[in-house]
């Protein structure tokens, strides 16, 4: 029989992920914007929990999407009594490893299972059902957690014990940040010497250079002047915060990520809370002078 699913955490690319969820399987939702929730059950047939304590009763497998591990941890306490033994609880937020393994451990001495399952993609990628989702657990867990993520996932991979996945999508993101800042700063001086950003990332993205950020971001977002509000570039300096203590945390050399951490918490500072992930180069632009075309 198929599970029951119940899933929190309804923002930018929780709710695109909970409608495949909910197209696939029984499926009940809590928001902390009860207006989203409501909004949600309405279109797509969802049942709407009163409290989340409500949504863990009913469910047999729990889905969090949620900012921080902090309200994650802060669900899982709260719902008290309500866990039971076999749950298994998916974690899809973008999380601290060590809160994970806490949460864990925490939930294992109730008899619940916890998976780490962070996406990568984006809320296109979670639309089409395409995002990359990274494991972190054991069995049984992984093959029940597999099931449910294949709803929004055009890959899975089980990368390792509880926590894993939250860093292995903290380092992929921090190095998305370089990039972004990389490339900004590269192609800030290659504007101000007279070569247009379209020919500099025509020779770039044909070249060692190239990466996601020249390739699609730039030139769909900056050369534009568009500048979508996709991933805030709050949330972007927080996981780099996270790969920056997993790097000092292994006794890793963390130059480079300590140097994009500095860039982006100065550019969160600066343009504020809403502002998304690649308006870091805004900043590197009004510092050089120049916008980049």
């Amino acid at each position: 029989m198929a599970p029951r699913v119940g899933f929190i955490g309804l923002g930018a690319i929780g709710r695109p992920m909970a409608v495949r969820v909910a197209d696939r399987f029984d499926c009940m939702v809590w928001n902390r914007t009860a207006s989203r929730a409501d909004s949600f059950g309405r279109e797509t047939g969802a049942a709407v929990a009163a409290d989340p304590a409500a949504l863990v009763r009913w469910a047999d497998v729990v889905m969090t999407c949620l900012p921080t591990s902090t309200e994650v941890r802060d669900v899982v306490d709260g719902v008290g009594g309500a866990w039971r033994t076999d749950h298994l609880l998916v974690d899809c937020t973008s999380g601290d490893p060590a809160a994970s393994r806490a949460i864990a451990e925490r939930l294992s001495h109730a008899g619940v299972h916890f998976v780490d399952a962070p996406v990568s993609g984006g809320t296109s990628a979670a639309t089409q059902g395409a995002l990359t989702v990274m494991l972190g657990g054991a069995e049984p867990g992984i093959s029940r957690a597999r099931e449910i993520v294949s709803a929004f996932a055009g890959k899975v991979v089980h990368v390792g014990s509880v926590g894993t996945g939250h860093a292995l999508k903290a380092v992929n993101n921090a190095l998305l940040a370089v990039n972004i800042q990389a490339a900004g700063e590269g192609l800030a001086a290659l504007v101000k010497l007279g070569v247009s950003g379209e020919v500099a990332l025509e020779v770039i993205n044909a070249s060692s250079g190239r990466s996601n950020v020249t390739e699609n971001l730039i030139p769909q977002r900056v050369l534009t002047r568009r500048w979508p509000r996709t991933f805030r570039l709050a949330l972007l300096d927080k996981d780099i915060g996270i790969a920056l203590k997993v790097l000092q945390e292994t006794g890793v050399p963390h130059a480079a990520i300590g140097v994009v951490r500095e860039a982006f918490a100065q550019g969160r500072k600066a343009l504020g809370e809403e502002a998304d992930h690649v308006e870091l180069i805004k900043e590197i632009e009004q510092a050089a002078g120049v916008e980049i075309r």
